[in-house]
């Protein structure tokens, strides 16, 4: 298990890297449009500055979006003492508690670093596990606090939307304006410019949805860690496939800080699909369990 933790912390270190190469093309190739060396500082600047505000606001904004109401101990005893008693266990700071009114099974965390993190749960989650699968829930969401998890799907929620706003905003400065200079094989240069331009933020979802679904299986290795008990979110997991429905409050932004995939189904949502298949996670947490 530890090496599988180590693996996925490998490939989400090379993932962000990928990233940033990304941001960086954009910058080359607005600086060799224009001319001018000054743009492409202000391309890797404008998005390092949104990746910023999105590392502060992110996490209310995913609260507000999902429509959950924060709870106290006495508004829901089971789910705060699940919390807590993890929280306890593994020396984590108590995470604001979190409840979204609604029938589909999902949870998610959310936050800037463990000081400053929060747990939801779904009503329909809790109505359908029993309480060695919440706490396994739980510990999953627990693991991406504790991993930091939460810290690197903020950064880089804000770094896809502002790949995509960066590129559209060159694609149309490119059509009006282009390059001073366009013979010498200038245009032929401009369309693969804008080309790449276009498939940038596309390029940009793909690697979102890779580093969450390297997060997700390190999530569910340290939640087994934790409970020590990885049948219990592996149960879980069974429940949350057989009784998957879409969200009544969907936002394709946040899709990846679910448990489970929060979206309806098709070709392209599995293309992009932030999660991992759900019977491949179960199959590495009995794995996993046989070696307890």
């Amino acid at each position: 298990m530890y090496s599988a933790v180590r693996k996925n912390k490998v490939n989400t270190f090379l993932i962000l890297l990928v990233f940033i190469v990304i941001i960086g093309g954009l910058g080359a190739l607005a600086a060799w449009i224009y001319q001018s060396w000054v743009i492409a500082v202000v391309v890797v600047g404008v998005a390092a500055l949104y990746a910023l505000i999105q590392y502060f606001a992110a996490s209310a904004e995913a609260l507000a979006i999902s429509g959950a109401r924060e709870i106290q101990k006495s508004d829901n005893p089971r789910l705060w003492r699940i919390v807590e008693n993890l929280s306890i266990t593994t020396g984590t700071p108590m995470p604001r508690v979190f409840i979204i009114d609604d029938p589909a099974p999902n949870a998610f965390a959310t936050g800037r670093d463990p000081k400053h993190a929060a747990v939801a749960a779904t009503t329909g989650l809790l109505d359908i596990m029993d309480d060695s699968e919440l706490e396994g829930v739980m510990a999953h969401e627990l693991g991406h606090v504790r991993n930091y998890d939460i810290r690197v799907s903020m950064i880089v929620f804000g770094l896809v939307v502002a790949v995509g706003m960066i590129a559209d905003l060159l694609v149309r400065m490119a059509i009006l304006g282009g390059r001073g200079s366009r013979n010498n094989g200038g245009p032929i240069l401009l369309v693969f410019g804008l080309i790449a331009m276009i498939v940038a933020p596309l390029l940009a979802a793909m690697v979102q949805a890779a580093i969450s679904r390297q997060r997700e299986y390190l999530a569910d290795a340290t939640g087994a860690l934790t409970t020590r008990y990885p049948e219990g979110l592996a149960r879980a997991l069974e429940k949350l496939e057989t009784y998957s429905r879409p969200m009544a409050r969907q936002n394709t932004s946040m899709a990846h800080m679910w448990i489970s995939n929060p979206n309806k189904p098709g070709f392209m949502a599995r293309l992009f699909s932030t999660h991992p298949p759900i019977q491949d996670r179960i199959e590495r947490l009995r794995k996993i369990g046989g070696g307890f």
